[in-house]
């Protein structure tokens, strides 16, 4: 057997352990999904048999640990509406602007200051943000909402929302700056010589071909506030509160979790299976909202395609 030989068959053996590790890397991570899909879905079941599935999804009283307990979940599902909604009503608007200036009009040596400087949000821990939420925001809402003649609760869903979209500014502005960045030189230089004004050409040309990686953000950021819990506990509390109001204390579906499996009551009880009813719902909808953002993004690709054509 020649060298040649030798050094082909060589390189044909580690393109089948290289092929072998990747597929062995992607079977774990789709086994892993159905695991925890697993592990959840037999216990809520348990939860199910014990509880009725259509007061636990329009119920709302939720009263876990008491006589003539009650679990509807209806409170807690509007509470992390409300404070996910406005956490990204905050994260996404600055987040998205600020990538659009760091990647279009900031210079290069101005933007590699700002950049890290803006990705130490991510660094800092949730504890904190819960501190500042609880005794810095939650004070200053309390005395705005005072001046108006409103009232206004220490705990309360607008403070833990405006924390929370603070909190997930760097995922939705480092990755936006990133796919923005990513869109080739020559779209811009095409539309500058149509005479497009630059406002003009990332308004047309640069935001819809980034669009998929900016909804991808958006999603990114959405899954890391619907799984927050210690900023909802120092700053929006633990009652279940059935109300669109963002000024009243409310509380989310993880942290009832949380309650659900610290207390002292029995595994098989429905106190603890509540959490993972609760978690099951929570699966569901990051599945559906993954859905949903995946056929967006398929929309804007063939939308782009068609423009570019």
């Amino acid at each position: 057997m020649s060298t040649f030989e030798s050094r082909k068959k060589q390189r044909e053996l580690n393109e089948k352990l290289i092929k072998s590790a990747l597929i062995l890397a992607a079977v774990i991570s789709i086994l892993t999904t159905f695991g925890i899909l697993f592990s959840i879905l037999f216990e809520a079941i348990e939860f199910f048999k014990l509880r009725s599935f259509w007061y636990f999804l329009t119920g709302t009283q939720w009263t876990p640990g008491t006589a003539g307990s009650q679990f509807g979940a209806l409170p807690i599902f509007a509470g992390t509406f409300v404070i996910t909604a406005i956490a990204l009503l905050v994260a996404i608007p600055i987040g998205l602007g600020s990538a659009i200036y760091m990647s279009e009009y900031a210079s290069s040596t101005f933007r590699d200051y700002l950049k890290p400087i803006l990705e130490v949000l991510a660094g800092i821990p949730t504890v904190v943000y819960g501190f500042f939420a609880a005794i810095t925001v939650a004070p200053i809402i309390v005395e705005i909402a005072g001046y108006f003649g409103i009232d206004a609760a220490f705990n309360s869903a607008l403070a833990s929302g405006v924390v929370m979209g603070i909190m997930i500014i760097p995922l939705v502005s480092s990755l936006s700056d990133d796919v923005i960045r990513a869109v080739p030189d020559s779209q811009r230089k095409a539309a500058f010589a149509l005479g497009m004004t630059q406002s003009e050409t990332i308004k047309n040309i640069v935001i819809p071909s980034a669009m998929p990686g900016i909804i991808s953000a958006s999603l990114l950021a959405l899954s890391r506030a619907l799984g927050e819990t210690m900023i909802v506990v120092m700053a929006a509390g633990l009652r279940p509160n059935l109300s669109w109001n963002p000024l009243e204390d409310m509380t989310t579906v993880t942290v009832t979790i949380v309650n659900s499996l610290v207390g002292d009551f029995e595994f098989n009880s429905p106190e603890t299976l509540s959490a993972f009813a609760l978690g099951l719902m929570l699966f569901i909808v990051t599945l559906i909202l993954n859905i949903i953002s995946l056929s967006l993004i398929r929309k804007f690709k063939e939308k782009y395609k068609v423009n570019t054509l």
